[in-house]
């Protein structure tokens, strides 16, 4: 025999086995006991929530021959042919595909017959919003004044693109999203059925990852069994199977964005992409987890609200004291707008990159939370003792600067000379990501006549400062095209007039002194 999905192996056949929706089930129920049955109901949600599910059940209730409390007694033999879809009572339409006049007209025709069996026809118009306007227009007039024996369900997650007139002669039940607790508990109760062996944790992540849909929980759990299928599913297998990544990942991530470590970022996110998780799912998860460190900082009682341990809750509210409100707003404003921009792009880990970028560098952006974050900044360099240069007119400006300009040192050692002069060859021998840092880079003189490589504050000058191997690579190239060691200093500065200021541009002065010795 073939295997059947868990979602569909343990789908619920009675009122009493569906989870989360119990303001529908209790009303349904009471129809029912009454008699008190409508003719048209609209079902509306998001997906995996029992619409379909809840549509069958109430349509073997209706014509069920011994019903039940909780709806359907599942043994007669209305029941049986429903279950199998062998029913002629009970007719399933995919709108998506039947959507035209045609299959409309269709439906209206056979309404007129009445049941040969049983009490209702009961008609389940699955995805309804996908109808065309003239469509709905053919189904109008038999969904306002339908025979007796007759009951439309119609099941949509785009409520909105339904027309009014349909709205308004139906009664509109809305299937919310299943709470994690209910989708955990019942991905326990199937795990156990299959006596699968599944970590708690486990089953609470997957349950977290369907967001409030049992049907993909189902799913999920069925695609981490039979991966590691015959071993205990662990938290760990299943952020394995699921492309998922650990929390304590965002715990360093942040810190690397709060220490404005470009190149930490970046290299994390390396990491991430070695280990062969996704993306997509990466940043929807850490979305989540700037949502936790937001609602860390504006209270204290939390345990209903955030979904881990007690460990784990202490430790976000420590991370929460590192960083402000304004802050964590700004980071789940740019993370959420890159959610938005990977659905369509190929590129997917570029717009991570940069995402990570303009929240190392709010001087990227121009919005009023960028802004406070520069202030900010700028705030906690005074603090620090540093002094803010002040503003002077353009032309004091200039002046200023020829004066504050260093002088032009008397000697120039042979060997930093002969580096400058061959400076392009040694970067075009370097690989990437190196050769396009040092594209940026300057030469100057530091202290004991050693070779300066200045960069401006950014992703290069962490690079380099960051990593002192690169800084030895750097050495090592240098002395390949020399035959003789040269030592390496590595300097940042935070805009290029500082470079102007405070260094002596050798490759401009080397330049010079060869043009004098070809015109002698």
């Amino acid at each position: 025999m073939s295997y059947t999905a868990l979602y569909r192996k343990f789908r619920p056949d009675t009122f009493a086995d569906v989870k989360g929706q119990d303001h529908i089930v209790t009303t349904l129920k009471n129809q029912l006991r009454t008699g008190r049955i409508g003719h048209a109901y609209l079902f509306t949600g998001t997906r995996g929530t029992g619409k379909t599910t809840v549509a069958k059940i109430f349509a073997k209730a209706v014509n069920c021959e011994h019903p039940a409390e909780d709806g359907p007694c599942g043994e007669c033999s209305m029941c049986r042919a429903v279950s199998a879809g062998a029913s002629m009572n009970v007719i399933e339409i995919d709108a998506a595909s039947n959507n035209s006049v045609e299959n409309i007209r269709g439906i209206v025709e056979e309404v007129s017959y009445s049941p040969a069996q049983g009490k209702y026809k009961v008609y389940i118009i699955d995805e309804v919003h996908m109808l065309s306007t003239g469509a709905f227009n053919a189904l109008l007039k038999t969904l306002e004044e339908p025979p007796s024996y007759v009951i439309f369900i119609l099941a949509t997650t785009e409520v909105h693109k339904i027309p009014i007139t349909i709205l308004s002669r139906c009664q509109r039940y809305d299937f919310r999203r299943i709470p994690l607790d209910t989708v955990a508990a019942r991905l326990r109760s199937v795990a156990d059925a299959e006596g699968v062996p599944v970590e708690e944790k486990a089953l609470r992540y997957i349950a977290k990852a369907a967001d409030g849909s049992l049907r993909d929980a189902l799913s999920l759990l069925d695609q981490c069994v039979a991966f590691h299928l015959g071993d205990e599913l662990s938290y760990d297998k299943v952020l394995d199977v699921l492309g998922a990544v650990d929390t304590e990942v965002f715990s360093r991530l942040l810190r690397c964005v709060l220490e404005k470590n470009v190149l930490g970022c970046v290299e994390l996110l390396e990491e991430i992409v070695m280990q062969g998780r996704e993306l997509t799912q990466f940043v929807t998860d850490f979305t989540w987890y700037l949502r936790n460190l937001m609602l860390a900082r504006a209270s204290d009682s939390l345990e209903d609200v955030i979904d881990m341990s007690s460990d784990n809750l202490a430790r976000l509210k420590e991370e929460a004291q590192l960083v402000q409100g304004d802050q964590i707003i700004r980071y789940i404003r740019i993370f959420s707008e890159l959610s938005g921009k990977m659905r369509y792009d190929a590129q997917k880990r570029i717009l991570v990159e940069i995402a990570l970028i303009k929240l190392c560098r709010p001087q990227m952006e121009t919005g009023q939370d960028s802004l406070l974050e520069r202030i900010r900044q700028v705030e906690e360099r005074v603090e620090q003792g540093a002094v803010l240069a002040p503003s002077v007119p353009a032309g004091a400006e200039q002046e200023a600067l020829r004066a504050a300009k260093p002088p032009v040192p008397k000697a120039i050692p042979e060997d930093i000379r002969q580096v400058v002069q061959r400076w392009n060859a040694i970067v075009g021998s370097a690989d990437n990501p190196m050769k396009w840092y040092l594209k940026s880079a300057r030469l100057s003189l530091g202290g004991d006549n050693r070779l300066l490589v200045v960069f401006q504050d950014g992703v290069a000058s962490d690079y380099f400062t960051q990593n002192p191997r690169n800084k030895e690579i750097l050495e090592e190239l240098i002395t390949d095209f020399l035959g003789k060691e040269v030592e390496v200093q590595i300097q940042t500065v935070r805009e290029q007039r500082e470079f102007q200021e405070n260094y002596v541009d050798l490759a401009q002065v080397i330049h010079m002194d060869i043009e004098e010795e070809e015109d002698m």
